[in-house]
């Protein structure tokens, strides 16, 4: 058996051309595009890199998107100022603060200061505690779009075995909600879970999210699973995912590549969730 491999990319640009639609309705018929604010503090190459592909997104799908940089010396204050004005700009629908934020600035405090219907990351409190009792508002972009792969790729989720290695706030917790909601039994796994291979081995479908490269062998996965790798990893002049590629595709019926799986979908779901949040603002969501 060699697994299919699941195009992120192709899956995204399906989601992507149904938000441009959608986009172009909501300024023919109430005069709004929505808008982005995306605010980054710091340097950090990475961040920079994730900041202007999510522009570049924006205007292609017709979005309005606005970056404001900020030095990493910025004190809180300011950013939470900075917020408070965007919060109450009617031309923008959705606010990103680009994480990592510098050691200084508590990054708990400046996500909680997003208006919730603003939140397009979905990691506002009233927006996690609308998902963990199966209220979809604004999800987290990366959960959110393995669902969206999941449904559209036609892999079946109720009543299977869904196993998630890594319990972050970002990817995780809300995975695993957005699963139990669809039906599926689930369990999340972490540095403490004690012989994870036993538990992985019976996932029917096993998503990696742990940072950790070529973490997920193929002795861990079940023949037939669909394998999710969530991870990015450099290793040398390279980007891995979390599972051992190579290897776990002879076993898996599905899997995801790194670069090109979770990766794009992460970016589209962020434009839906933006599309989204305007028509919450505009009551006809």
């Amino acid at each position: 058996m060699t697994a299919t491999v699941l195009s992120g990319t192709e899956i995204a640009g399906e989601i992507g051309r149904e938000v441009k639609e959608s986009v172009e309705v909501l300024a023919r018929e109430h005069k709004v595009v929505p808008g982005l604010a995306v605010i980054i503090v710091g340097e950090n190459p990475a961040s920079q890199v994730y900041v202007n592909r999510k522009h570049k997104a924006c205007l292609e799908f017709g979005i309005r998107s606005q970056i404001i940089r900020l030095p990493a010396s910025t004190p809180e204050s300011e950013l939470l100022a900075q917020i408070r004005l965007l919060n109450e700009q009617p031309e923008i629908n959705g606010i990103l603060v680009q994480l990592p934020l510098p050691g200084h600035i508590n990054a708990e405090r400046v996500l909680e200061s997003i208006r919730p219907d603003k939140d397009v990351d979905g990691f506002h409190p009233l927006n996690a505690g609308y998902l963990s009792i199966g209220r979809e508002v604004l999800v987290p972009c990366t959960p959110y779009g393995i669902v969206k792969m999941l449904e559209i790729s036609g892999i079946p989720v109720e009543g299977r075995r869904a196993v998630i290695i890594g319990r972050s706030n970002i990817v995780g917790k809300p995975l695993a909600a957005l699963l139990l909601a669809r039906n599926a039994t689930v369990t999340v796994c972490h540095s403490r879970t004690r012989d994870l291979p036993s538990i992985t081995r019976e996932a029917d479908i096993l998503v990696a999210a742990v940072g950790r490269p070529r973490y997920v062998t193929r002795e861990m996965v079940k023949p037939g699973a669909a394998v999710i790798d969530v991870g990015i990893n450099r290793v040398g002049d390279r980007l891995v995912g979390d599972v051992d590629f190579d290897a776990v595709k002879e076993v898996a019926a599905y899997i995801t590549p790194v670069p090109g799986g979770v990766g794009p979908l992460t970016i589209v779901m962020l434009l839906f969730n933006t599309l989204k949040a305007a028509r919450l603002q505009l009551g006809i969501c």
